[in-house]
């Protein structure tokens, strides 16, 4: 929990930092995440102890230069190695995402089904009135989930909305039951 607050903290400063520079951070540390996650040798240098904070300097630098990254994300990441606080890296990386998608006015969540995929032209609707009721624009993504025996869970943040069957049965009865 403390290493989400020391995340948090990261993050804010480098969005503030990044606004004043006129930098877009969270698509530095987008494209710096997927290269990462594409090479496992990477990742391992980067994030296990094997590796001494000079080399990971030295490859974390051909990568930057690589990505054009600009100083300030070059030199937050550097100054994690130098502290040996790398490892909160991935925290930093989701916190900066988060609050600039909060910035943008963008939320995410999911729509669950019992169906292996969604009607695209329902899924607008749905989040066409998730737009109108709470003033942004949510980004859902469907999942299928078979203990579902019909209808749908939307959930987005700490907002459920559950319109299945099952859901209309259980509370039917509890109505029946609770009176």
């Amino acid at each position: 929990m403390k290493e989400v607050a020391i995340a948090r903290v990261y993050a804010q400063s480098l969005l503030e930092l990044g606004d004043e520079k006129k930098i877009n951070i969270a698509d530095e540390l987008t494209k710096l995440t997927e290269v990462i996650n594409k090479s496992n040798d990477l990742e391992n240098v980067m994030f296990l102890e094997l590796f001494t904070m000079e080399e990971k300097k030295v490859v974390f630098g051909e990568v930057a230069k690589k990505l054009n990254l600009s100083p300030v994300t070059t030199e937050t990441v550097r100054y994690l190695i130098d502290e040996k606080r790398i490892g909160i890296l991935p925290l930093i990386i989701k916190e900066v995402i988060v609050m600039d998608d909060e910035r943008r006015g963008f939320m995410k969540g999911t729509i669950e089904g019992n169906g292996a995929e969604i009607d695209p032209a329902f899924k607008a609707k749905i989040e066409a009135f998730l737009k109108g009721k709470l003033g942004r624009d949510p980004h859902l993504e469907y999942v299928h989930n078979a203990n579902l025996s019909a209808g749908y869970k939307v959930t987005i943040e700490d907002l459920q909305l559950d319109a299945s069957l099952d859901n209309q049965l259980e509370q039917f009865k509890q109505s029946v039951l609770g009176e």
